[in-house]
């Protein structure tokens, strides 16, 4: 199986879509300019304690406080806080975990008001980002991340993925991990570390516990509240936890996140260095491996799959449910029983992607075609289990029931992923009456007279629905040759399928999107005195 990474990295967000035999069956969407991520640790202050929530709202920089509930303190809270205020009180000397003598665990029922007091710095990390009008979630139970291993200072205990069944395998694994751990800390190990050796465990412990190390000399420096530790970049730490060696290519579109992740595949695989590739071409990158038309498809309440077959998903506060229908079947089978099994097994392939590609997490409730014999229903239930084998999120199906229905739980890796596959129309906004289609060429037509005379804009991109880019293009005297002898050879008409009908973008030499919408329509020379100043343009003077 052909396993690739495609990472498109835009302004405001990075999309990285895995595929396997060019079919997408993951996709993950980060924010990169979202603050207060999870894993970052911050030295903040308690601002104020609830007694009645058992909690405390800490600073740590954010508009609204962030919480901090006692069940978040973690265990070792006792050892914790003793290192923290020792680390604060003496600022010249950053003191050595190995030789801190260990607290007794704080009780499971205390109260917060027992263990912290307000104007008290503590070094918290960040367990659930910051939703709507809410604050960060916070614990004080530190932990550090690589890809191999999580490192936990304050504890003495090696716990072992349950996904690595061998038992000589995880015999080893404890020893290794026992034989170079520093005292002090506590080390769960990941799958990813099977079979690993020594050497590749080492570097990677080493690494954890230098984070650990700068983490406290940093908050010896600083004052609260402060971002002391960060973790990588989102498309780093993303890939750390679905990298494989198997990967063939890793193809991403920005210099500077390239070298991000080759780097990283360097340091934990270098072998696999060269699989990760700059992209470069005009066209969009999902459209190039033609992840835009998989995600177009692959959202929405109605799924369709081979021979006419389609499911149907929907979506409710406590669960998911997926109807599977045979449709159309244009090859169907010679008796109704093995034509409902064919559906069925094709379905079960359908659904371990679409579980996979949105993240459906908590019950999911399957209502298959009715199947009539026994061994039907056990192949089924086989199947499902084998295609839902490799889900890195922890599941458990259940058989299926007498009225034909198979239960699934789903742990959520991440926030349920959610795209929108209809389209607003870019000219009425949903009103229900657009502008004549036949003009929207001249408008294109005005928009690079803007660009080019007034924004004084001479190198650029237009990305525009594939069908217009058509359009343009087309003959040997076409729009687009006009354009390119008025306004000069450097701009660019571009297709690109993530875009609606009469939708258009702009982008300048430095890939920065160039906004048009509030410019659309300038009337007096005072507009376009304020678009020239507005963009960084001169007025000249008479």
């Amino acid at each position: 199986m052909k396993s690739e990474l495609v990472v498109d990295v835009q302004q405001k967000e990075i999309s990285i879509a895995l595929l396997e035999d060019s079919r997408l069956v993951s996709l993950q969407k980060e924010s990169r300019n979202i603050a207060y991520a999870v894993g970052d640790l911050y030295l903040a202050k308690v601002k104020k304690l609830m007694p009645g929530l058992n909690a405390a709202f800490v600073d740590v920089g954010y508009e609204k406080d962030a919480f901090l509930h006692y069940l978040d303190l973690g265990p070792q809270f006792n050892s914790y806080n003793s290192f923290i205020q020792e680390a604060l009180s003496d600022k010249k000397k950053v003191p050595n975990i190995s030789k801190f003598k260990l607290s007794p665990d704080i009780p499971k029922q205390g109260t917060i008001q027992d263990l912290l007091q307000p104007g008290q710095q503590l070094l918290v990390q960040i367990a659930k980002e910051p939703i709507s009008s809410k604050g960060p979630r916070l614990t004080t139970e530190l932990s550090f991340t690589g890809r191999f291993m999580v490192l936990m200072p304050f504890g003495e205990k090696i716990s072992i993925s349950q996904k690595i069944k061998s038992t000589e395998e995880k015999i080893r694994l404890r020893q290794l991990i026992g034989s170079i751990k520093p005292k002090g800390f506590s080390v769960i190990i990941r799958t990813s570390a099977e079979n690993k050796r020594v050497a590749e465990l080492n570097n990677e412990m080493k690494t954890l516990v230098r984070c650990w190390e700068e983490s406290i000399s940093k908050m010896q420096r600083s004052q609260p509240p402060m971002l002391i530790y960060e973790e990588d970049s989102r498309a780093v730490s993303v890939i750390r936890d679905i990298f494989s060696p198997n990967f063939e290519n890793i193809y991403v579109n920005e210099q500077e996140t390239f070298a991000q992740i080759q780097n990283y595949v360097a340091l934990i695989s270098p072998e696999n260095k060269d699989i990760v590739k700059l992209y470069n071409k005009d066209i969009p990158i999902f459209d190039n491996f033609n992840i835009t038309r998989q995600i177009k498809s692959s959202f929405g309440k109605t799924v369709s799959f081979k021979s006419g077959a389609y499911i149907i998903i929907e979506h409710t506060e406590a669960l998911h449910v997926i109807d599977v229908n045979s449709g159309n079947r244009s090859k169907a089978s010679p008796d109704q029983e093995s034509n409902a099994l064919d559906v069925n097994l094709k379905a079960a392939d359908e659904i371990a992607r679409q579980l996979r590609l949105r993240d459906m997490g908590g019950i999911i409730v399957i209502d298959f075609i009715d199947m009539n014999k026994v061994e039907h229903r056990q192949t089924l239930f086989d199947h499902m289990k084998e295609v839902m084998a490799n889900d890195r999120a922890r599941h458990n199906i259940l058989p299926l029931s007498k009225f034909g229905l198979m239960q699934i739980t789903r742990q959520r890796v991440r926030p349920a992923l959610d795209i929108t596959t209809s389209e607003t129309c870019p000219s009425c906004f949903g009103k229900g009456e657009v502008q004549p289609s036949l003009l929207f060429t001249d408008k294109l037509g005005e928009k690079l007279d803007y660009l080019v005379n007034i924004l004084k804009v001479k190198k650029f991109t237009m990305y525009v629905h594939p069908y217009v880019e058509a359009y343009i293009k087309k003959g040997m005297f076409s729009l687009y040759g006009k354009w390119r002898r008025r306004y000069g050879r450097s701009i660019k008409i571009v297709a690109d399928e993530s875009l609606a009908y009469l939708q258009y973008k702009v982008f300048d030499d430095m890939n920065k999107e160039i906004d048009l919408k509030e410019e659309s329509d300038f009337n007096s020379n005072q507009s376009k005195t304020h678009a020239r100043q507005k963009h960084g343009v001169n007025e000249e003077k008479d």
